[in-house]
């Protein structure tokens, strides 16, 4: 009898064991891997949200755009995240065209403009990107007296702004690729080069990050540089002595998350990109960064710059990403 007793002790503790390694497993394999494109302050807060909201427990990995894109199409048979969350269109369609994105049509989206949702469904824009020239007004005053702040981006071929100017390397950014297209694409391939080859020499310096450019105007480190306008409008927010200039003929794109194909963790990957194109998800974006919502229901937070008083060029995103390895590879060859 007291074997017996013992033998359905042993039991149920066998089962219990079982079950709650179960329960582990499944908690385990609903942790949420993402790589983020976006400032680490706006991933935090976003994935913090994120949990509260559903339960889900995330992990994320900051980087730049062209790392974690190549990061992407190189996992793509073992995906070691399940979303990329940020940047520009273009390189969500290049992970496409490799076969590394997941089809999702959120429900969410029915309601975006069409500029934010990719034909196919392998991606999805939350938030609107538009291209300035930043300016730290005291280095300025100090450095060109007598010359008014630019208004154009041919202006910046002035050569007294030698050494002056930051951009950010666009093998490594969204933000400078954006920039490249931007003139390509507003003069043409032969004109836009010329532009590009005559404002290269000009340049200071070309870091990897696309919130460089802001920081570093910010700072007073340089006079100008090449970024999103919303960067610097935050940094002018936070006391810097920055302006945002919006020239005319620029190039807009948006921001945008994919899911990862082959990703184990399907059914949260599919939760946090309705969550990122949510009303919450984007108000909270731009109250830290001053970003445009392409969610008709959310408001950009004071201060952000609508998309409305921008003069844009049509900008052709499938020719940008077409365009990508012969515009870099030339761009290596010939300036960086």
């Amino acid at each position: 009898m007291k074997k017996n007793i013992l033998h359905i002790i042993m039991l149920a503790v066998t089962a219990s064991l079982t079950i709650l390694t179960g329960c582990a497993k499944k908690t385990q394999a609903q942790t949420l891997n993402i790589y983020s494109i976006i400032h680490e302050e706006e991933t935090e807060a976003l994935t913090k949200l994120f949990t509260q909201k559903t339960g889900i427990p995330v992990k994320f990995l900051r980087a730049s755009t062209g790392e974690l894109v190549n990061r992407v199409i190189t996992e793509k048979d073992n995906p070691q995240a399940d979303i990329l969350l940020g940047g520009a269109s273009s390189y969500h369609i290049q992970a496409d065209k490799e076969g590394a994105l997941e089809v999702y049509k959120s429900p969410v989206a029915k309601n975006l403009p069409s500029y934010a949702v990719g034909k196919n469904g392998t991606w999805t824009g939350f938030c609107v990107l538009s291209l300035g020239i930043g300016v730290n007004e005291e280095r300025y005053a100090q450095k060109f007296p007598n010359l008014p702040l630019p208004k154009t981006w041919d202006d910046l071929l002035n050569p007294a702004y030698k050494g002056e100017i930051v951009i950010t390397n666009p093998v490594a950014s969204s933000t400078a690729y954006l920039f490249v297209q931007n003139q390509l694409q507003r003069l043409g391939w032969d004109k836009g080069w010329e532009y590009l080859l005559k404002l290269a020499p000009l340049v200071g310096q070309f870091p990897d990050s696309g919130s460089a450019p802001a920081k570093l105007i910010g700072t007073g480190e340089y006079a100008l540089g090449v970024s999103y306008i919303h960067a610097v409008v935050k940094y002018q927010s936070e006391g810097f002595k920055v302006v945002s200039i919006a020239p005319p003929q620029s190039a807009g794109d948006v921001d945008c998350i994919s899911i990862m194909k082959n990703t184990k963790n399907l059914a949260a990957a599919k939760k946090f990109v309705d969550f990122m194109l949510s009303k919450e998800a984007q108000e909270l974006m731009s109250s830290i960064d001053f970003t445009v919502p392409v969610n008709p229901e959310a408001k950009g937070v004071k201060g952000s710059v609508p998309v409305s008083s921008l003069d844009l060029i049509e900008y052709d995103v499938n020719k940008a990403s077409t365009q990508k390895d012969e515009v870099l590879g030339k761009w290596k060859k010939e300036v960086k």
